[in-house]
């Protein structure tokens, strides 16, 4: 048998895309509208206090093209506060008019080679600030899933763990040209969901995703390994926003 990869694990993380009825909204009355908004407005500052303790963060983001029109973002310390989170929404005024599209259950992830010998990595600051991460407050952001291929020769999980950790880390030294532009986080969905891991970039330069993504196509890792879901690009809507984006 193949050594599997150990992996450190930190916050879960549900993705939630959702599709705004938009003829049925506006069969509302301005003061219906407007109630459902203060009532949603009210859970983001709910949403914003137990970023502001540390025991979790979200971002929300308007979903550019077809796919959706709104993608949350939630990471918390237990899946059961995902399921809450997602139960709590549903029961508002303004989920009645929000379609589910789309979600993806995941959990954050990192390869324990970064744990040094003889550490607990849990308690390294650098390592923690990776496992329970505050989401960057960008202007875009990048949602895809994505496997390794198990296709004949091309079967990455036939591969010695020598040889996966020498292709991973030719693979991150592209990323690390991007540092500063773009913000990854990795998480991990093996057993949650119908992909081995999710990846979320944020940038405030839209155009630095498909740069990013392009180059490491040409990777050993992407060009024969990887398999690759649906992209989800969205521009951030701000509490301020919230009110102008649903006004009709």
């Amino acid at each position: 048998m193949v050594e599997p990869a150990q992996t450190l694990d930190g916050w879960y993380s549900l993705h939630d895309l959702r599709a705004m009825d938009w003829a049925a909204w506006k069969m509302l009355t301005s003061d219906e509208r407007q109630s459902a908004l203060h009532e949603f407005q009210g859970l983001m500052e709910k949403w914003n206090n137990v970023q502001k303790a540390e025991q979790g963060s979200h971002v929300v983001y308007k979903v550019i093209g077809q796919k959706a029109d709104i993608m949350f973002m939630f990471l918390r310390p237990t899946m059961a506060e995902l399921n809450d989170i997602e139960t709590e929404f549903n029961k508002t005024k303004l989920a009645e008019f929000l379609i589910p599209t789309y979600s993806y259950v995941s959990v954050v992830e990192l390869g324990s080679y970064m744990a040094k010998e003889g550490e607990d990595p849990y308690e390294n600051p650098h390592i923690r600030s990776r496992l329970y991460p505050i989401l960057p407050q960008t202007d875009y952001i990048c949602f895809y899933p994505m496997d390794k291929r198990r296709q004949g020769d091309d079967n990455w999980y036939r591969l010695e763990m020598d040889e996966r950790s020498k292709l991973m880390y030719s693979h991150g030294m592209i990323g690390r040209q991007y540092a500063g532009k773009v913000k990854q986080i990795i998480t991990g969905s093996v057993g949650f969901d119908d992909y081995e891991w999710g990846v979320t970039l944020f940038a405030d330069d839209v155009l630095q995703f498909k740069k990013l993504i392009y180059e490491m196509r040409f990777d050993e890792v992407s060009s024969r390994y990887g398999e690759f879901g649906s992209f989800f690009v969205g521009h951030r809507l701000t509490e301020e926003g919230v009110s102008p984006f649903f006004h009709v």
